[in-house]
């Protein structure tokens, strides 16, 4: 299989995409220091979850700047789902009151898709920069895949099978239950993919200092906890406090809007906003990372790894974002320890 290692990068500060366009476009950040050491997370260092070290990371890989906004997901939802095989688009999008407004047009074989508010067909630019929510696990290694293999289906809709969603970094074949998804391991050859718990963790806490084991305890480059104002005064997140930090009927602030709460190494709303997807598999579950709108501010921490989410769950609070990984060579392989450790860690 032929991989596209076109990187898509959207020159627009802070909101991390553009407007129209004809492909989407993945603002990354690159995370350096390989082979930085790993701390402990979980209900050992005071937070939720199984004990492990997390943030280890052997080599240079690239993340997503922002999370998947709504504007991306409709993009990929017109170039693969006018007939949804695999059910990449949830009604609850565009009908429940904290969804995204992603609007499903037209019958099977025919969808298209539209992020609009208020139902007039038309696209509503407040809503566009927005991180998705409904993303089940699923739907985000879907997405990876047809980001690995070229985006097809932009100029003429595709079906998803595996020249888009199906192969590419993860070879899902059609699987659709939880027993299947929960089976489902990064490819050696992958491109673009969901972050394993090691590269979300990483780039969201590692001060960014060498190779080093020295982490925030949030991912605004703090210790502390992060205030929910949308104010740019730094140490900011999107959050539930005493009150949200944006109300009805948005919930969700535009993705970077915390201009100067980003991580060490540049990455935004690693904390707030939605909870993101990784790799990891935790008690037959899906890893979940960083805290949504609806959250309180101590789920942001560092030492809280969730493991509630099947990966077939889709809800109002799950989002994602996206790495870019290097194809690995021998050497690269050897120096990891083989292809074990590019698999899931549990």
């Amino acid at each position: 299989m032929m991989n596209s290692r076109t990187v898509l990068v959207a020159l627009v500060a802070f909101t991390c995409v553009s407007g129209a366009q004809a492909d989407v476009m993945i603002e990354t950040i690159t995370v350096g220091n390989p082979g930085n050491q790993g701390e402990l997370s979980g209900s050992g260092a005071g937070g939720t979850g199984p004990d492990r070290i997390c943030g280890a990371v052997g080599y240079v890989y690239n993340i997503g700047k922002c999370e998947v906004t709504a504007g991306q997901y409709t993009e990929f939802l017109n170039a693969v789902a006018a007939t949804d095989t695999y059910g990449l688009y949830n009604s609850y999008m565009w009908s429940a009151s904290y969804g995204c407004k992603i609007r499903q047009l037209g019958n099977s074989g025919s969808h298209t898709y539209v992020v609009d508010y208020d139902g007039d067909d038309i696209e509503d630019i407040d809503w566009v920069n927005r991180p998705v929510n409904y993303i089940s696990w699923g739907d985000a290694a879907r997405f990876s895949n047809w980001l690995h293999n070229g985006q097809p289906g932009l100029d003429t809709p595709v079906p998803q099978d595996g020249n888009s969603t199906e192969d590419g970094s993860y070879f899902l074949n059609g699987a659709t239950a939880n027993v299947d998804l929960l089976e489902i391991e990064r490819e050696v050859d992958a491109t673009w993919a969901i972050p394993t718990e090691d590269e979300w963790y990483k780039a969201a806490y590692h001060k960014n200092d060498g190779a080093t084991g020295n982490y925030w305890n949030y991912p605004t480059s703090a210790d502390s906890v992060p205030s929910n104002d949308l104010d740019g005064g730094g140490n900011n997140a999107t959050f539930r406090n005493s009150d949200y930090t944006v109300g009805s009927p948005y919930w969700r602030t535009e993705v970077g809007a915390h201009f100067n709460s980003e991580s060490p190494y540049g990455t935004f709303d690693m904390g707030g906003n939605v909870f993101e997807w990784n790799e990891a598999v935790i008690d037959s579950l899906r890893g979940l990372r960083g805290g949504s709108f609806g959250s309180y501010g101590s789920y942001l921490h560092a030492a809280r790894r969730y493991n509630y989410g099947a990966p077939t769950d889709g809800n109002v609070y799950l989002g994602f974002r996206v790495a870019q990984v290097p194809v690995p060579s021998t050497l690269t392989l050897l120096a990891l320890g083989g292809l074990a450790a590019l698999r899931r860690r549990r």
